[in-house]
């Protein structure tokens, strides 16, 4: 009997593979995984960049280099700032001097040589036929100027919406302003009464509309003054801020190295102290100082040049008035219901701008406007022009009353004389004439007093932008020079 081998495989089977044994684990029986391909196997010495960094800022070299570039950024944000705030302070000033104020004196011209050239019509009127030579050529020299000014003024605007439309305005108006005199003219040489009619019906324009609009134009320009004069002596706190903040860094760094070292002095922070210090009292003095002549500007020159812009103008639409008072010869009133009523229109409006000049009439010439600017005059020079100013107010009232006289008895020949100049120094022309020439005088000392107080305020500012980043690369290259000093000797 035969027999089969022990362990074979029946017939018709497959042999099974054999079983490798892998690698033992440790203890535990865990088979570690297979590392990825491309992996190091190798564990890493180097730290990272952040590492690094911290490890070498906590030695005395790396807390050296930190301090050094903290201090070098901290330096020239202090000159940066002084350079950029007082720049704009510098041009704010220069545009107050050369800009803004000159523009507020065109504005103050148009409407002055508006209220002349009526006022020189009316004047022309009175006199009948062919008027003077001389009032006729008021009256062109009036239309020119303000047709000069408002060119000016038109180029000068930068697109501010304000402004721009007025001078449009008043662009507009001015020829038919114009035409309306014109026609007034013609109709008085033929002795037409239309002549009047059309006189008030040009001055109507005048008083209703391009009078209103020229002072438009001057309040809008002298808010762009008041905007000038605000950013020009505004302080520089941003800058004033980080220079007490650098020099107190700098202080406070010496302070450091002297605990650490026992060493009293560094040359090159010191230096650098040095030139922050010097640009923090530069920026500190230079804006105290431009700021109090620009004051002394303002208020001993602006404000004395509105007043007197003002009392010109009030005198010259009295004046106004007063001729059209006896143009219209009663045929214009106040409505009823109104203070004044059955009044001339005119001879109301006459009072109302004379009150408005030398206060009323029981306070004699020491109120009103004309009070005012010898209020604001700050010497003989600008006080004496107004004073003389005043007594010829006082002097054109006085004479227009006993025109107004003359006019309510009937004698009308006898109030134009007293009016117009035929009795020379006793009409009311000649005052008005007086006034006007004195007003002129001080207006011109006033502006020579602002211009002078305004250059030495734009000139404590001069050298101020471009000194301030000088300082700041001084104090800077200071700073790292010192701070290189100490880190030699960790080399």
């Amino acid at each position: 009997m035969s027999s089969q081998p022990t362990g074979g495989a029946p017939p018709g089977s497959v042999a099974a593979a054999p079983v490798v044994p892998g690698p033992r684990s440790g203890a535990g029986g865990t088979v570690p995984p297979a590392p990825a391909a491309g992996a190091s196997t190798e564990p890493s010495g180097e730290p990272g960049l952040p590492s690094r960094l911290r490890a070498q800022a906590r030695t005395v070299p790396g807390g050296l280099r930190v301090v050094a570039g903290l201090l070098t950024v901290l330096i020239g944000a202090f000159g940066v700032a002084a350079s950029f705030q007082m720049g704009d302070r510098s041009d704010a000033a220069e545009d107050v001097l050369r800009r803004s104020q000159p523009l507020s004196a065109d504005a103050a011209a148009v409407y002055r040589s508006l209220a002349d050239a009526n006022t020189a019509a009316s004047s022309g009127f009175l006199a009948g036929g062919l008027e003077p030579a001389e009032v006729r050529d008021r009256y062109d020299r009036g239309i020119a100027t303000a047709s000069r000014k408002l060119a000016t003024a038109a180029a000068a605007t930068d697109g501010a919406a304000g402004p721009a439309a007025e001078i449009a305005e008043l662009g507009r108006l001015l020829p038919v302003y114009t035409a309306r005199i014109e026609a007034a003219r013609a109709n008085n040489r033929q002795g037409l009464p239309l002549g009047g009619a059309w006189l008030r019906n040009a001055n109507d324009l005048m008083q209703e509309e391009m009078l209103p609009a020229a002072e438009r134009l001057y309040q809008a320009e002298k808010e762009r003054l008041r905007t000038d004069y605000a950013t020009a002596q505004g302080f520089p706190w941003v800058a004033v801020g980080l220079g007490v903040l650098t020099v107190g860094a700098l202080g406070g760094v010496q302070h450091a190295m002297y605990r650490r070292t026992n060493r009293r002095f560094n040359l090159g922070l010191l230096g650098a102290t040095a030139a922050c210090g010097a640009l923090l009292l530069w920026v500190t003095a230079g804006h105290t100082l431009a700021s109090a002549a620009l004051s002394d500007s303002y208020e001993g020159g602006v404000r004395s040049l509105n007043v007197l812009n003002d009392a010109r103008i009030s005198a010259l639409k009295a004046r106004g008035g007063e001729n059209l008072t006896l143009v219209a010869r009663g045929a214009v009133t106040v409505p009823q219901g109104q203070r004044f009523a059955g009044q001339d229109s005119y001879d109301v409006a006459y009072r109302a701008e004379m009150t408005r000049l030398l206060g009323p009439e029981d306070a004699g010439a020491g109120d009103g406007l004309l009070g005012r600017a010898r209020e604001l005059a700050d010497d003989p020079q600008g006080r004496d022009p107004v004073r003389a100013a005043a007594d010829r107010g006082a002097e054109w009232r006085e004479r227009h009353a006993r025109a107004r006289e003359a006019d309510e008895a009937g004698d009308y020949e006898q109030a134009l004389e007293r009016v117009i100049g035929a009795e020379g120094d006793e009409a009311t022309g000649a005052s008005f004439d007086r006034l006007d020439a004195a007003l002129e005088q001080a207006l011109v000392h006033e502006q020579d007093e602002f211009e002078r107080a305004a250059r030495a305020g734009g000139g404590a500012l001069t050298g101020l932008v471009a000194g301030s980043l000088a300082l700041a690369a001084v104090g800077a290259a200071a700073a790292g020079v010192g701070i290189a000093r100490r880190l030699a000797e960790y080399r």
